[in-house]
């Protein structure tokens, strides 16, 4: 059976109304900073009159001016770093903090907000050691098996997708997924936990009957030219554009065909940061959910904003325009359509992420020491508590 994705953008544009391929790699660089007395535009994606009630007298509403007192509150947290997953890719849980800074909302609200580049799995020890106070995580999976692991008390504030990002594509010649058997599939790293569990769906399981293969580097082009491979695991809003591209044709299976759960584009903290500063905590996803409903109502100015930071980066990965675009597009459209009906961009769904690390655990992914736990490791309350009832986010009068 031959999968294509379908990469037209066609819901996206509803939502403002409506409403980190992460790799060990290179360390992080280029702090970009706003300070809290940057201008910015007037609010473009405001509404509703719903108040929100984190601390007591501090509420926000959106007919009302910014509290003083929760613009002191947000000072006193300092400079708030975040970590992008990688590289200043247009991508969920990333190009939402890279849009919101380079429109002055963190500043609106009295943070002050450094964004440098990362990466996903090389991040969670400086959140967890309050280095860094926010990051970008590629799957909940990935965030609660650090969290076990280490004994780190992460919390999952944004789950922007509520599917595994990742697909599988195989060359044409091999003839389906079952085909598979008796072939080896190249890796970046591992494979993924969703491909994993897509292949054991079909009776295929690594070391049994497939074998993998390590791979060199991050270029899908060169990845798929190594002999030997039937199939390279990516993100579906990378890989695929950059073959599509290249005019060379593959055959793309989504786990989420065959019920697959999974998710991505994740924003993180720890529990102490949380309780040590709620206003400041709130208000950073406040922006950020803000700057989320900007991106997806405009993934081509998104997209620019994310290249500009890349090109000024010095681009270590050799990202382009025209994938970065294809990525924000691809991700935005996901975002959109896998949102839970009643729900809003980037709230945590419990039951979709107890269901992820159920069917990641049934093929063995977590290996000896079992699934990881699930409780305490997302906050289903605090970015549902930006939104109004309207799926606008709260915004104070400016």
């Amino acid at each position: 059976m031959n999968h294509r994705l379908a990469y037209a953008l066609t819901a996206v544009a509803l939502v403002a109304a409506a409403c980190s391929d992460g790799s060990d790699a290179t360390d992080s660089s280029t702090v970009e900073t706003e300070t809290s007395g940057a201008e910015s535009p007037a609010p473009t994606t405001t509404g509703g009159t719903g108040d929100d009630v984190a601390a007591d007298g501090l509420a926000v509403s959106a007919d009302q001016p910014f509290p003083d007192e929760r613009c002191e509150a947000n000072r006193t947290a300092g400079s708030i770093s975040y970590l992008t997953g990688f590289d200043f890719a247009a991508t969920a849980s990333i190009v939402d903090v890279l849009v919101a800074r380079d429109r002055g909302y963190y500043a609106e609200l009295c943070l002050d907000v450094d964004v440098a580049s990362g990466f996903s799995t090389a991040n969670y020890p400086l959140v967890a050691a309050n280095d860094a106070q926010f990051s970008s995580s590629g799957s909940f999976s990935e965030l609660a098996t650090f969290s076990a692991t280490n004994e780190a008390d992460l919390v999952a504030l944004t789950v922007e997708g509520h599917v595994a990002i990742d697909g599988l594509m195989v060359k044409p010649e091999v003839g389906g997924l079952e085909a598979i058997e008796g072939t080896t599939i190249g890796v970046k790293g591992k494979l993924p936990p969703s491909i994993a569990a897509m292949l054991a769906e079909v009776g295929l399981v690594e070391g049994e009957q497939f074998d993998t293969l390590l791979l060199e580097g991050f270029d899908p082009l060169a990845h798929w030219e190594v002999e030997g491979i039937s199939a390279v695991p990516g993100w579906k809003s990378n890989e695929p554009g950059t073959l599509e591209r290249a005019g060379v044709p593959f055959d793309l299976y989504d786990p989420a065909d065959l019920d697959i759960p999974g998710s991505f584009g994740l924003i993180y903290t720890i529990r102490a940061f949380l309780d040590e500063h709620p206003t400041a905590a709130e208000d950073f996803m406040r922006a950020t959910m803000r700057g989320l409903a900007d991106a997806i109502a405009d993934p081509a100015a998104a997209a620019a904003i994310a290249v500009e930071l890349i090109n000024g980066n010095g681009n270590p990965n050799f990202l382009s325009p025209e994938g970065e675009a294809f990525r924000w597009e691809t991700d935005a459209r996901l975002v959109v359509a896998t949102t839970p009906e009643g729900s809003h961009p980037g709230v945590p769904d419990p039951d979709g992420l107890a269901a992820e690390v159920a069917a990641y655990d049934a093929v063995g992914v977590y290996g000896a020491d079992g699934p990881p736990p699930v409780d305490g490791r997302y906050d289903e309350d605090l970015v549902a508590g930006v939104y109004a009832e309207d799926g606008t986010v709260i915004w104070p009068e400016t």
